[in-house]
């Protein structure tokens, strides 16, 4: 099978539509040790689920991963809670957008549900729909709410996920350059600011610092650790560019967001800005 077969099977499965009756969910199983009976009132429970996209997966857009997990989840049977008004959508929160191209390791979605479900039951349903580039990873129940849909957080202080950092690594080709590399490091590291244009052709200033807390080179592998920040940021093949690495990917190079570090993980202090230009 081609490459772009092997996509077209990927994206065909992505989008296969549930079984018929399955938006609904399914009947609890009296007795199976799967649905937990809670109350006749409306159930709204949220999970946080960790996942890889990988391999030809990472060439869908964020909107399409989105459509991509909607399905899933109807093709798993699962009721999903739905938001009020005329058009009414399933609660479901990504905390980062991964850009086009970029496979990510540790990526994370909530979801929330209107039935509840032990994290086991839930985590293999999700393996068990088999979507290619889709690693299913730790599921974690973050809170419920009564049937007034006012909700509790099953961990004190905790609400919906939002990125701290991310961590991302980039395999260096065989044959490329490695001295290049670390002149550009260097010269990136040198620089308080960097300044790029948008597509509304409007110039953003930002600092190095405030946006990536690492950058070095380990070996073959350069690390780069990426803060969230208000307001305008910048994507890594953006700062490749910037300080002349953009011949990495056409090279043969592949992004990867390694970690997704969110606010309520840990307590953290300000990140100090690691100076760290040449490998080990």
């Amino acid at each position: 099978m081609t490459d772009s077969e092997s996509f077209l099977n990927t994206i065909a499965i992505a989008n296969m539509p549930a079984n018929a009756g399955s938006s609904s969910g399914i009947a609890a199983e009296s007795g199976s040790g799967t649905e937990i009976d809670k109350s006749t009132k409306a159930i709204r429970d949220r999970y946080r689920i960790r996942f890889g996209k990988t391999g030809l997966l990472r060439w869908i857009g964020h909107h399409d991963l989105q459509r991509l997990w909607e399905r899933l989840l109807r093709r798993c049977e699962l009721r999903l809670s739905m938001s009020g008004g005329f058009h009414p959508k399933p609660r479901i929160n990504f905390p980062s957008a991964l850009a086009l191209g970029v496979e990510g390791l540790d990526e994370v979605v909530e979801i929330e549900l209107s039935q509840s479900l032990c994290v086991d039951e839930l985590r293999l349903r999700l393996i068990q729909d088999g979507q290619p580039g889709l690693a299913i990873g730790e599921v974690i129940c973050m809170g419920t709410a009564d049937g007034t849909g006012v909700g509790a957080a099953m961990t004190p202080g905790v609400g919906k996920a939002k990125l701290h950092s991310s961590e991302y690594e980039i395999e260096i080709p065989a044959g490329f350059d490695l001295e290049l590399i670390d002149r550009s490091l260097n010269r990136a590291l040198s620089l308080d600011t960097i300044s790029m244009e948008r597509k509304a052709k409007s110039t953003v200033t930002l600092s190095i610092a405030e946006v990536f807390s690492s950058i070095e080179r380990r070996g073959n592998l350069l690390h780069l650790t990426q803060l969230e920040i208000d307001g305008p940021s910048i994507k890594v093949a953006d700062l490749l560019d910037i300080i002349g690495l953009s011949e990495l990917v056409p090279s043969g190079a592949t992004i990867r967001r390694t970690r997704v570090h969110l606010t309520d993980e840990s307590s953290r202090s300000k990140a100090t800005f690691q100076r760290h230009a040449h490998g080990t």
